[in-house]
């Protein structure tokens, strides 16, 4: 059986900004400020690579572990408030009526993954689904797409991505699945596309329109139908 592998921020899941401004506030506040606009570009990476990526250096443990702490208390109390992107669980179901496995590979904690799973409403479809503590090495390492690639019990040739940021699209490649993307995650199209996405939609809404219509998922996998 084929399988359609997830991410859930950014992808599904409206948080992208919540991230840039809990990081934001976090840095700011351990005295080390960064502009808000290349959080922006980091997000989708998780904190092992996010913090190296903004501070132009390896954080000490104890610098690391302040800020990821930091930012995990800024962003909780938004939980509660979070809204699925337009037809975020639309996707999903329409590739489990095709019979294809639904995976969500995230990265998120396992308390913040529960969050998401709420905000979208479809654990009547989902197959499985991993988070932080699944993977020591985060994207663009390939490590949680391999780990949801074996709880699925899937190849990577019958496998593909559905993210938001470059970091998605360069994990996928790493592990060798075809990635789709979605520009909802604040990421424009070119630079999706110059990451090596397959195609580009504007949001799952307009990703379920095109699966309708049969023009989204590789051949291998629409031949699951």
């Amino acid at each position: 059986m084929g399988t359609v592998l997830f991410d859930v921020d950014g992808t599904l899941v409206d948080t992208t900004y919540l991230h840039a401004v809990t990081w934001w506030q976090a840095l700011a506040a351990h005295g080390r400020p960064v502009p808000m606009a290349r959080i922006h570009r980091a997000v989708g990476m998780g904190s092992d690579r996010l913090l190296p990526y903004l501070l132009g250096e390896e954080p000490d443990e104890e610098l690391s572990g302040a800020l990821t702490a930091a930012h995990a208390s800024l962003y909780q109390p938004y939980w509660p408030q979070l809204q699925p992107l337009p037809g975020a669980g639309d996707p999903l179901r329409a590739c489990a009526a095709r019979g294809l496995g639904v995976v969500l590979a995230s990265s998120a904690s396992a308390d913040e993954l529960t969050a998401l799973r709420k905000v979208l409403a479809a654990d009547d479809v989902i197959t499985t689904a991993t988070s932080a503590a699944d993977a020591s090495t985060s994207k663009p390492a390939p490590d949680i797409l391999q780990v949801a690639l074996e709880r699925s019990g899937t190849a990577a040739s019958d496998a593909v991505f559905l993210g938001d940021s470059v970091w998605d699209v360069e994990a996928a490649g790493r592990a060798g699945v075809p990635c789709l993307a979605v520009e909802c995650g604040g990421t424009s199209r070119a630079e999706l596309q110059e990451a090596g996405a397959i195609a580009v939609y504007r949001d799952p809404a307009a990703l379920c329109r095109e699966l309708e219509r049969g023009a989204v998922l590789p051949q291998s996998l629409g031949e699951q139908r």
